[in-house]
Formats: C-alpha cells, structure tokens, sequence
C-alpha cells in the first residue's frame, strides 16, 4: 500500500474519532452506554455507512479517555443488536442497515421510512370489492358472504420491497376506501381518518415465502418471512383486518415495555 493511501486512510480514522467525540453526551448514563448511543447516533443518522470500518479498540481507548473494558462492551453489545459486525483479525464494521417496525403501536409504513431518512413508495396489485369467505368474515365480523374490501400493495424502501399489505376492509366503516386506494392514498390514511383506531390485536409467526410472495419481495423462495396478523377496532366495530408480511433478512422487529410492578 503506499504511503498517500496510509495517510488518507489515518485522516478518514481521524475524522470518525473526532465526530464520535464530539457526538458523546453529558447524560448521566453509564459510559459505555453513551458510547453506544453516539455510534448508533452516527450510524442511524448515516455519517457512519454500512460496511465502513470502525476505529479500533486501541483507537477508540485513545481518542474517548475511556478503559479498553469499557469500549469492548459497547462494541460487544453493538455486535450482538445487529449494529455492527466484527471480523476477527480483519476489523470491525458497520453492518448493513434492518428496517425495524415498531411491533405493538400501528403507524404508517411511509412516516417509518420517512423517520430513516429513505424514500417510500408503492405498487397496488389488488384493490377490489368481493364475498367474505368464512376466515375473514370471522376477522372482520360480518357474515360470510357479505361484501368487503381486498387490497394487497406492496411497499418499497429506497425502491427496495419491504413490505406486503394484505388487507381486509370493513365497508361500513370505510366506504370509499377503494376508491382512496386507488387514488394512491395510504389505506392507513385514510383509515385513520374515517375509523379512528380505539384498540388493536397483534400476532406474529415466522413463515415461508411463498413463490408469488418471493416475486413481489425479491426473495429466494421459501426465504423466512416475519407476518404480523392485525386486527384494528373503532369503538366496537371492527375496520380492518390485515397481514403484513416483511422479508426477515430486511426487517426486525423494535419493541419496549415499561414494568409497573
């Protein structure tokens, strides 16, 4: 390697340790926590790009004023949260970025993508009226046989498929929702509008793609899937019933809970 490449590598080091400096708060949490916060801060907020080499233990020691023991467990926490990823003998680096969803509280997949600072969009594949069968009749609370609303969208990050909304619509509590839909707004949008959410039920399984679901996602078939089951409630009517399906090499799941014991 020559010696203009080992300086503007030294330089580019230098760079990150100074911006992680300065990125460290005041907060009276324990250290390696505030190391942690700060690289998750560079990383989140992209100044720190996925495969980018992270600064040594020995580099990291210097520059923050803090124990080798200390910075080991932030990377080693960082590691294991799917932050970063450590080669032995190579280095460690920045690891390509999960979209996360939180899994209990319902928001709009675009406002998600949106707070990453990436770019959403959709493709509609179904949006149509048609007889309950007896599963969704049951989910939405009518008779079967009785007519609902069926829309199936895909949802893109970056143009990258992320999602796959399957959802089933109440018409009495949403009766122009096709024709929203196929006006391009977000059925969440619009759903929130007419039937605002009172109580929702939440169920999560691992599952197999299907061939067509691997088409629309950009999967290998049979690749794991994580499926969320939603069913969504406006004072005592059920609105929607929905599958969402995220590719799981793509996707995690962000939870929290507070103990009131």
């Amino acid at each position: 390697m020559s010696d203009q490449s080992l300086s503007e590598q030294q330089v580019v080091s230098q760079q990150i340790l100074s911006q992680l400096s300065a990125a460290i708060s005041d907060t009276p949490a324990p250290i390696y926590q505030r190391v942690k916060q700060a690289i998750i801060g560079q990383i989140r907020t992209g100044v720190w790009q996925p495969h980018q080499r992270v600064p040594s233990e020995s580099e990291l020691v210097n520059e923050l004023g803090v124990s080798r023991m200390t910075i080991n467990r932030a990377l080693r926490e960082l590691t294991s949260e799917g932050f970063l990823i450590r080669m032995q003998g190579v280095g460690t680096f920045v690891a390509e970025a999960k979209a996360y969803t939180p899994m209990l509280e319902v928001h709009n997949i675009a406002d998600e993508i949106a707070e990453r600072g990436h770019r959403h969009s959709s493709k509609i594949l179904i949006c149509e009226a048609r007889a309950a069968d007896a599963e969704q009749a049951l989910q939405l609370g009518i008779a079967r046989g009785d007519s609902l609303f069926y829309s199936q969208i895909v949802h893109y990050e970056n143009d990258v498929p992320v999602q796959i909304e399957e959802r089933c619509v109440n018409p009495k509590t949403a009766p122009d929702y096709l024709q929203h839909v196929f006006n391009n707004r977000l059925p969440y949008d619009y759903l929130m509008q007419v039937a605002p959410l009172t109580s929702g039920e939440h169920r999560v399984e691992a599952v197999s793609a299907s061939a067509e679901q691997s088409g629309h996602l950009q999967l290998k078939e049979h690749e794991p899937c994580l499926l969320i089951h939603r069913r969504t409630w406006s004072g005592n009517q059920v609105v929607t019933s929905a599958r969402l399906l995220y590719p799981g090499s793509r996707y995690q799941l962000f939870g929290r809970f507070t103990s009131h014991g």
